[in-house]
């Protein structure tokens, strides 16, 4: 006669029970990380213009093709063109080869032959900007790089390491190392 001491058999039974309904439910952890990482939205030949609370437009993004991660809602642009727009008549307008959105439109990073463009008005000179990254808040106005830029306003091309500009006020502060010459008519 066989005895079988059940006392040992109990625990590991429970626990070949607690494995088995952990592994089940395990995959759909692993489907949903797949599927936050892959796009929910596709689109292409986009135009989208957010307004504030009087109906003026805010910012406007243009792209040929724009991809949504669920993570983070985060947002892919390729060769995409922001305009935000200010107090003053004339808006900036930055264009680069990519950009990523994340938080909505909370945070826009931008890398590679970045350009920002601004016509003149009655505050601030016409200005061109060129840097290889920029970070930019449309909601605070505010862009910023830790990278070399290129700054170009009439008669007058500065070089810098860095850059922080309040797009509101047109007030553009250079971090370090600016060198700046003067070029009659270079815009």
């Amino acid at each position: 006669m066989i005895r079988v001491n059940f006392n040992y058999i109990t625990p590991i039974l429970i626990s070949l029970i607690v494995l088995t309904f952990a592994l089940m439910y395990r995959p759909s952890t692993v489907t949903d990380s797949i599927r936050s990482s892959l796009p929910d939205a596709i689109m292409e030949d986009v135009v989208s213009v957010a307004y504030d609370k009087q109906g003026k437009p805010r910012i406007k993004i243009a792209t040929p093709r724009m991809v949504h991660y669920l993570d983070n809602d985060a947002t892919d642009l390729t060769t995409p063109e922001v305009t935000l727009y200010r107090k003053s008549p004339q808006p900036w307008r930055i264009t680069s080869q990519y950009a990523k959105a994340t938080d909505g439109a909370n945070k826009v990073d931008f890398w590679e032959n970045v350009i920002i463009q601004h016509t003149g008005d009655t505050s601030t000179p016409t200005t061109l900007i060129k840097t290889p990254t920029l970070t930019v808040h449309p909601e605070l106005q505010t862009a910023q790089t830790e990278d070399p830029i290129t700054l170009i306003q009439p008669s007058i091309v500065v070089k810098s390491i860095g850059m922080y500009a309040d797009m509101d006020s047109g007030n553009i502060k250079l971090l370090s190392e600016a060198v700046g010459e003067y070029v009659p008519d270079k815009m």
